[in-house]
């Protein structure tokens, strides 16, 4: 399986984003992160990306006879370079965003559903809007906002922080018809 189908799927997505910022995790660690994800379903999704060197065992330890690995995210394996987007079919963007979709939803739930969540107190946002952009203005919205999230990412985890799933997603929209 090569990484664009690792990536392009919905569990193996939200088993990347919870392995993000660069801690180690075991299985079961990532189990309490999805509890609406299988046990089973989520050890085969952490193996095939082991499998692949998505994630690494960093330590190995045995608990109750069986042996716990811990796990680091590689995160240069994890990007789709411009030369690999470019090849991607109409197909694969589909399944791509429905794969992003489906673990953002997931995620959003999950959120949801956990003792004391309260969307405004947490600053949850979820907002659409349309901009009209020129080629050039687009290439450098794109640039800032990558520049904003790129310094965020290099937060290390503090005890007064709390990790945040950032989403962003640029299309064109319909143009409307002009009215005569």
């Amino acid at each position: 399986m090569n990484t664009l189908d690792l990536l392009l799927h919905p569990v193996r997505l939200r088993i990347v984003n919870a392995m993000s910022g660069g801690h180690t995790r075991t299985t079961s660690d990532l189990c309490a992160t999805m509890p609406d994800v299988p046990k089973t379903t989520a050890y085969r999704h952490v193996g095939l990306l082991a499998d692949a060197g998505i994630l690494e065992v960093v330590a190995e330890q045995r608990v109750h006879g069986a042996t716990e690995r811990h796990y680091r995210l590689r995160q240069d394996r994890t990007v789709i370079d411009a030369d690999s987007a470019a090849s991607m079919t109409l197909d694969d963007h589909q399944r791509g965003f429905a794969a992003a979709m489906a673990a953002l939803l997931a995620e959003f739930n999950t959120y949801l559903e956990r003792d004391g969540a309260d969307p405004t107190a947490d600053s949850v946002g979820y907002r659409q809007g349309v901009v009209w952009l020129s080629p050039g203005e687009l290439a450098e919205m794109i640039d800032a906002l990558r520049q904003v999230f790129a310094a965020r990412a290099r937060n290390k985890p503090t005890p007064d922080r709390s990790p945040h799933l950032m989403s962003a997603i640029f299309f064109p929209a319909v143009r409307p018809s002009r009215q005569q």
